[in-house]
């Protein structure tokens, strides 16, 4: 379209961006731990493709969006937006920036690029030494927002650790109990905020408790309440006091137990895998580096109040999620004491959940 100006040309990369970003969303919780990426492709200002990356080891957004175009000859008159720097080189898929310049498409708009120093700038620079004009950072803070886990990944070599508890108004996560008086855990969460733990779950690889946290609550640690994949299950077991009888030990969903030494009683269960470590050094760079090679890029951390505590003191964690009950428990275990930036507070019938983000 011919006569607009510069700022509606802004205006309209932001449109379009917020679109991409949309299709992006859609796949949360099925790319791990791909990125969520978005694409669309606009000829005079209509879109004419749209497409976003599925599923981990599926095609990529720009790909679907290239192929979902009837008309292939209009990409030759045409811009594609994509959430994410189009990748430059060979993995489970081809390039796709080498796509983009098969296909003649002569604009990119792009929000961010990808932070991984081997692969950042360089689909960008192989558009433009095509002929390509590339436009950068569209909507950049949201599409890095949306893309935390992996830019975490790729910058730090570790999984994104998001914290998540529930606590009374008073401060406490529990009452006080014995594993022998076999007393069940205190109910903080309602029946909604529980259901959206489930969800949450959903969106993480991995997720993570402490010895008494599995052996008072015996969790089952699974998404059951949601549709999505089951994270891996992760517990630490120094002196493996945990019975086989543990939900955990059902064989159901993959499970990983941090421990001094492996066990040699233990069932054989393929589900099952034991990492020794040396709890005299430092354990929490362990459990993070061990977790990175096994491929859980996420990692969610629920209790107890001791492990979570352990990871705050260290200043090695990304997000929070509180949940604050509208109920009074006036003694028992004390919450972790936590600061940072909060990002939002939401309402869930008579629990606000507040969201931090380390600063």
């Amino acid at each position: 379209m011919h006569g607009i100006t510069k700022i509606n040309k802004m205006e309209q990369n932001l449109i379009f961006m917020r679109r991409c970003l949309q299709l992006a969303r859609k796949s949360e919780g099925f790319t791990k731990s791909n990125p969520l990426v978005g694409s669309i492709i606009v000829h005079q200002n209509r879109i004419i493709g749209e497409g976003y990356h599925r599923q981990f080891g599926e095609s990529h957004a720009e790909v679907n969006a290239i192929n979902s175009v009837k008309d292939k000859s209009l990409l030759q008159q045409s811009t594609l937006y994509v959430s994410l720097e189009p990748c430059a080189h060979h993995g489970k898929t081809p390039p796709c920036a080498q796509l983009i310049i098969l296909n003649k498409i002569p604009r990119v708009v792009i929000a961010t690029r990808d932070t991984n120093p081997k692969v950042s700038g360089k689909g960008v620079e192989l558009m433009k030494n095509a002929g390509i004009e590339v436009i950068e950072g569209v909507l950049e803070d949201e599409a890095r927002d949306l893309n935390k886990h992996f830019f975490v990944n790729q910058l730090y070599s570790r999984p994104f650790i998001i914290l998540k508890w529930a606590q009374s108004k008073d401060g406490f996560i529990d009452l006080l109990r014995d594993p022998s008086e076999n007393k069940q855990p205190t109910i903080i969460s309602n029946q909604l905020t529980h259901t959206i733990v489930h969800k949450f779950r959903t969106h993480v690889q991995g997720i993570l408790v402490g010895t008494n946290t599995a052996i008072l609550d015996n969790p089952k640690l699974t998404s059951r309440n949601w549709y999505g994949d089951n994270p891996t299950r992760i517990v630490i077991d120094r002196h493996n006091r945990l019975p086989q009888s543990l939900a955990l030990f059902d064989g159901t969903v993959p499970t990983i137990v941090f421990t001094k030494k492996t066990p040699k009683n233990i069932a054989s269960i393929d589900s099952l895998k034991f990492i020794e470590m040396d709890f005299s050094e430092d354990t929490i760079s362990q459990i993070l580096n061990h977790l990175y090679k096994e491929k859980i890029y996420s990692v969610l951390i629920e209790g107890g109040s001791k492990l979570l505590s352990s990871f705050i003191q260290n200043n090695m964690w990304d997000e929070a999620y509180i949940e604050i009950a509208d109920l009074e428990l006036k003694s028992g275990v004390k919450a972790p004491k936590i600061q940072g930036e909060e990002i939002k507070i939401k309402k869930y019938l008579n629990s606000s959940q507040l969201h931090l983000k380390r600063e």
